[in-house]
C-alpha cells in the first residue's frame, strides 16, 4: 500500500473511533436519562447508525474513480441491493453465532439482534464498502492463499 492510502485508512479508522466515543456522549444532551448502560438498546441503535453512516460516507469520499461501465445507475442500484441483502444475511449469521455462544434466544431477541447489527456494522459493512458484493473477491481476500 502507498503511504497516502495508509494515512487515509488510519484517518478513517480514527474517525470511526471518534464516532463511537461521540455516540456515548452526545445523545445524553438530546435524550433525557440516556446512559450507555441504562439505555443500551438506544445506544446500540445510535452507534450502529453513526458508524454505518460514517463508513458509507468515507467510502463515497475516498473511493477511487471507477470505470465508466460501472457508473451506470442500474449497476449502482443492483450493487446497493446486493450489499443490503449481504448485510442482512451477516446480521442473521451473527445473531445465530451469538445465540450459539449462549445469548438467550427468546427473552432478549431485540438486544441480541441489535448486537448482531452492531457487529455487522463494524465488520461486514466495511468489507462491503471496500470489496463490494462480489463473492469471488471475498473468497480471494479472506482465503489462506488469496
Amino acid at each position: 500500500m502507498k503511504e497516502a492510502e495508509i494515512r487515509r485508512l488510519l484517518a478513517a479508522n480514527l474517525l470511526c473511533v471518534l464516532s463511537i466515543i461521540l455516540t456515548a456522549v452526545v445523545p445524553a444532551f438530546f435524550l433525557h436519562g440516556f446512559t450507555v448502560l441504562g439505555t443500551h438498546l438506544t445506544w446500540l441503535c445510535v452507534c450502529s447508525v453513526c458508524v454505518g453512516t460514517l463508513n458509507v460516507t468515507l467510502h463515497l469520499v475516498l473511493k477511487p474513480n471507477q470505470s465508466p461501465k460501472r457508473r451506470s445507475f442500474a449497476h449502482k442500484i443492483s450493487r446497493f441491493l446486493k450489499c443490503c441483502i449481504y448485510f442482512f444475511m451477516s446480521c442473521i449469521l451473527f445473531h445465530a453465532i451469538i445465540v450459539l455462544y449462549g445469548a438467550p434466544l427468546i427473552e432478549s431477541v431485540t438486544e441480541t439482534f441489535l448486537f448482531a447489527v452492531l457487529l455487522s456494522t463494524f465488520t461486514t459493512l466495511q468489507c462491503l464498502c471496500v470489496l463490494g458484493p462480489n463473492v469471488q473477491t471475498w473468497i480471494r481476500v479472506f482465503s489462506k492463499n488469496g
